[in-house]
């Protein structure tokens, strides 16, 4: 001690300090060695969706690499429902001891809080582990259209504001909000079409029941390729290397659609530090390997490795984008 020694205290306070320290003392050598044996039993990775599908195929993913490397087993458990909440509220309340995980995702920890009163808190209930990555959302149209690019296209829906409607996932989803928040940047009007899901949404938009979506660029592909619909522009810091030739918003002038449908490892706040640290260290591992990088990348997705520490950020600030286009828009989800 520096300024106040144990010989200044009154000497009844000093058996209590001494006490005190040996416990932090204990406790952080507990910590260090649980981390050094850690993991001893199988992991339960949680993937907050139906088998099935892009989210459970990551998980699954990445539970056979971290397994290899870990020395145990990850064990993929899913939990659909709620867009996500009966998943993350189950692993809210798990004991923190790393051997309960979740794949976070924009819904779970971005959209959903922004726009819904939920069982959890995104932030204070959780303890972030790392980024996976994410693939860009892409504002994509009906090539029926007389439009070739995002400059054309809002020159016609201010010309032709009755005449345009788009299609999402649903409210509050990524799909809705993301639009919305183009149609504020841009200054038009639009009408909202929500369906339950993106397929009944592509179907209409294939159909010309309505004109505009704004899907992930991975679940674009395969109408990009067939040209089937058209896409104007791409969210994200960069253009994806899965579709070079589609400019992001901000090089046509559009700051600020940096949102993007990504995914990461979150477990039940007050996790050990240690332990977290064990398990960042082997994800980042894990998506620096060519054969897990080469498959996200084939499916439009860019690896974003982060520190827990950076993915909290991350986990911020996504929130805060999205609870401001709600609440410019008015948007409130009972």
């Amino acid at each position: 001690m520096s300024k106040y020694s144990l010989q200044k205290l009154p000497s009844f306070l000093c058996p209590l300090l001494a006490l005190a320290t040996g416990l932090t003392f204990g406790l952080s050598a507990n910590a260090q060695t649980a981390a050094t044996t850690y993991p001893t039993k199988p992991i339960k990775l949680i993937a907050p969706v139906a088998a099935g599908g892009g989210l459970d195929n990551i998980a699954r993913t990445l539970a056979e690499r971290m397994s290899k490397s870990l020395g145990q087993t990850i064990i993929v458990e899913n939990i659909g429902g709620g867009g996500g909440s009966i998943a993350s509220q189950a692993v809210a309340k798990a004991t923190p001891d790393g051997y309960t995980l979740m794949v976070a995702y924009v819904g779970t920890h971005g959209t959903n809080p922004a726009v819904r009163k939920l069982p959890y808190d995104a932030i204070k209930d959780f303890s972030p582990v790392g980024m996976i990555g994410a693939t860009p959302n892409a504002l994509v149209i009906n090539p029926d259209l007389p439009i070739n690019n995002l400059k054309e296209f809002v020159d016609y829906a201010k010309k032709n504001p009755a005449k345009l409607s788009y299609g999402s996932a649903g409210p509050g989803t990524l799909t809705h909000l993301g639009m919305e928040q183009f149609k504020l940047a841009a200054n038009i009007f639009m009408v909202h079409v929500p369906y339950r899901g993106v397929g009944p949404a592509y179907t209409d938009l294939l159909a010309g029941q309505t004109q505009a979506m704004f899907p992930t660029l991975f679940a674009a592909m395969p109408y990009l390729k067939s040209n089937r619909v058209r896409a104007l522009a791409v969210t994200g810091p960069k253009r994806n290397p899965a579709a070079p030739n589609i400019p992001t918003f901000k090089e046509l002038g559009y700051n600020g659609f940096e949102g993007q449908q990504w995914y990461g490892i979150v477990g039940p706040a007050n996790m050990p530090e240690p332990i977290i640290a064990k398990l960042n260290a082997e994800l980042n591992k894990a998506l620096a390997t060519p054969e897990f990088s080469d498959k996200m990348t084939s499916e439009a997705m860019t690896l974003m490795p982060m520190t827990p520490q950076q993915f909290g950020t991350y986990i911020k600030e996504d929130i805060a984008r999205w609870t401001k286009v709600a609440k410019d828009r008015k948007i409130e989800i009972d």
